[in-house]
Order: C-alpha cells, then sequence, then structure tokens
C-alpha cells in the first residue's frame, strides 16, 4: 500500500510541476533559480564549516 501512496504522489508532483511549467515558465525559471541559490548558499555553508573544523575549530 505505501508503493502505491509513494508512485500517487510522485505523479502527482510531475503533474504540478509540469503545469507550472507549461503555465507560466518565467515564474517557474524564478522556482529553479531560488532552488540553485538555496543549494548554492548550503554548499557554501559546509565548505565554511568544514574549513572552520580543519582550522582546529577557532573562533
Amino acid at each position: 500500500m505505501a508503493v502505491n501512496s509513494k508512485k500517487i504522489a510522485v505523479y502527482v508532483l510531475v503533474v504540478f510541476v509540469l503545469y507550472v511549467i507549461i503555465t507560466d515558465p518565467k515564474k517557474a525559471a524564478g522556482y529553479v533559480e531560488i532552488g540553485f541559490e538555496g543549494i548554492s548558499n548550503a554548499a557554501q555553508s559546509v565548505g565554511d564549516f568544514m574549513t572552520w573544523v580543519a582550522d582546529g575549530a577557532k573562533n
């Protein structure tokens, strides 16, 4: 039963994404930009943390 629920959830998500892309491509591009900025910021934060740890966790 859980597998069917996952398949339905993925299907609904894909349909929603396609709907947003088809109906308003500029808004969809904005969402993608926001997503990539978030990923970039997260990667930068992880890099900063690892640098801090490698430096001996000094303040």
